[in-house]
């Protein structure tokens, strides 16, 4: 692995390539992984998220896990049909729809969670801690590099990269 890196020079393509095949791959073991269990990743990162950060707005979610409204209301739907979430009010604005986890619900994601984790940590075992800070710090890197570079639409926001920005974990 590391005689490649040392002997030919890594174009800033080549490295995009790798990323984007690598994170394709991780995304396919995941997606499998949530699909024997009956979700979709939709789903789960709208359950990971309540879980990690409590009861959001449907559109708080949607700008955590990177998804439009309608999409999020579907996901919520579904999830609520399960009885893993629920809508309340807010209890400082009634305007304002609260989605939370129900009982069931928090029981399901941290056990999912659980095993989610140890699924990624299998396909990371080749990594030391140093080369786990080391991948870290540069995809934050790249992250933050390709948000700065990213224009804005007129009257918006760049929210290309804002996933660097608001993962639920980090």
């Amino acid at each position: 692995m590391g005689a490649i890196a040392e002997q030919t020079p890594i174009t800033a393509a080549k490295l995009w390539l790798v990323l984007a095949r690598a994170s394709s791959a991780i995304a396919t073991y995941v997606e499998r992984s949530l699909g024997q269990q009956g979700f979709c990743l939709t789903d789960f990162m709208v359950l990971e998220a309540l879980l990690h950060k409590g009861p959001l707005t449907i559109s708080a979610i949607g700008e955590k896990v990177l998804l439009a409204s309608a999409s999020m209301t579907s996901a919520i739907d579904r999830l609520e049909e399960r009885g893993l979430v629920h809508r309340g009010l807010s209890a400082e604005d009634r305007r304002v729809r609260l989605v939370e986890l129900t009982c069931e619900g928090r029981r399901f994601i941290a056990g999912l969670f659980e095993k989610h984790v140890s699924d990624l940590e299998a396909i990371s075992t080749e990594f030391s801690q140093e080369e786990r800070r080391v991948l870290y710090s540069a995809f934050k890197k790249i992250g933050f590099a390709a948000k700065a570079a990213t224009p804005s639409l007129p009257g918006q926001p760049a929210k290309a990269a804002d996933a660097v920005n608001n993962s639920s974990q980090q």
